[in-house]
């Protein structure tokens, strides 16, 4: 074995062994309040009392969009370094950036035909 891997290992078990030794002094030097009244209340935006019953289902648009703006969010991330390269790609590079993102329009069209950005 080299030394650069024996000192790595080393420092990798080290600070593991200083983790579980920290998380396991706080249990005995930090506070322990487990039956306090207070610390079981509901606390939400400054409301003490909450009104009505806290496990109403949301509705299923609240995901969509969560998981459209994800899904077309995530675009940037090819098309930042698509940005910055284009005179290097060339031609090719352009086409194969229109069709990414003619594939992009055509899953927002089937979202928009399917009446999934629309609320009711």
């Amino acid at each position: 074995m080299s030394t650069e891997l024996i000192l790595a290992s080393v420092i990798f078990v080290s600070i593991g062994c200083i983790l579980v030794g920290v998380f396991v002094l706080t249990q005995f030097i930090g506070p322990n309040n487990k039956d306090s009244k207070i610390k079981n209340t509901v606390y939400e935006s400054g409301v003490t009392n909450p009104v009505g019953n806290t496990s109403i289902r949301f509705s299923v648009k609240f995901y969509l969009v969560a998981i459209s703006f994800l899904l077309f969010d995530v675009e940037i991330i090819f098309m930042f370094p698509w940005a910055v390269n284009v005179l290097e790609l060339g031609y090719g590079g352009l086409i194969k950036m229109f069709v990414f993102v003619g594939l992009l329009f055509l899953g927002l069209m089937y979202m928009y035909k399917k009446k999934a950005l629309e609320w009711d």
